[in-house]
């Protein structure tokens, strides 16, 4: 029996020494603190490879200039488990976003799951299918246009909308909803007016032409620096 012990202990040896060199996910409500050992620039973000207390952590911040040897504090944090990077073709057991504290934007500045996560989700529709998205307005009580929403959105604050539009971005699992991007041709990318946001806990595909149902909600703050001026919320599909 003490041969078994012995023998058990020294094979987990490996497993418990690779746990103290990997740092814990912090919750959505602290702060990560490191030396910056590496930066990655994509489209959008910059990944930081950080030497913390606890060990080695990825984090992932909007694109920044950040020098290798900083120290840098990450706030409004917010932990992506087995999270797939399409531009940087890898996955991270863990990836911590967030904003870097004292940048432009830290403390609510952090691009939205929905319009700004990096490519490890489903992103937006190519340029050309934006372009020459055209679906007929949905029909019934409470039908508008992607247009009318984003236009008319202070009358329809807490109401109700039926909107069918083609699905150019779908993000799912974050902060428990899957988030929807619909564009029907109406409005104008100048002023944001050709795209609005859905939440809910349908399931869709990108490119799809949906009709969804949901209450309009102002100014909402949805926590970890997610600021929506206009958004669709507890959105169910019409089938």
């Amino acid at each position: 029996m003490k041969a078994l012990l012995a023998l058990c202990i020294v094979a987990a040896a490996p497993f418990v020494w690779a746990q103290k060199n990997v740092a814990a996910p912090p919750s959505a409500a602290r702060s990560l603190q490191g030396e910056v050992l590496e930066a990655k620039d994509v489209e959008i973000y910059t990944y930081l490879r950080l030497k913390t207390a606890d060990g080695e952590s990825w984090a992932a911040v909007p694109k920044s200039a950040v020098a290798k040897g900083a120290r840098v504090t990450i706030e409004n944090t917010t932990v992506m488990n087995n999270f797939t990077s399409k531009e940087l073709k890898r996955t991270f057991s863990s990836v911590v976003f967030g904003t870097l504290a004292g940048a432009a934007g830290a403390g609510g500045g952090a691009p939205s799951p929905a319009m700004a996560m990096p490519g490890g989700h489903t992103g937006m529709a190519g340029a050309k299918d934006a372009i020459d998205t055209k679906v007929p307005k949905a029909s019934g009580a409470n039908a508008r246009t992607v247009a009318e929403v984003m236009t008319r959105a202070a009358a329809l604050k807490d109401k109700p909308v039926l909107v069918r539009g083609k699905v150019v971005k779908y993000n799912q699992g974050i902060m428990g909803k899957n988030w929807i991007h619909l564009r029907d041709g109406s409005g104008s990318a100048a002023d944001g007016s050709n795209d609005v946001l859905f939440t809910t806990t349908e399931q869709v595909k990108l490119g799809d032409v949906v009709t969804l149902k949901g209450l309009v909600r102002l100014d909402r703050d949805l926590g970890s620096g997610y600021v929506y001026k206009v958004i669709v919320e507890d959105a169910t599909l019409q089938r």
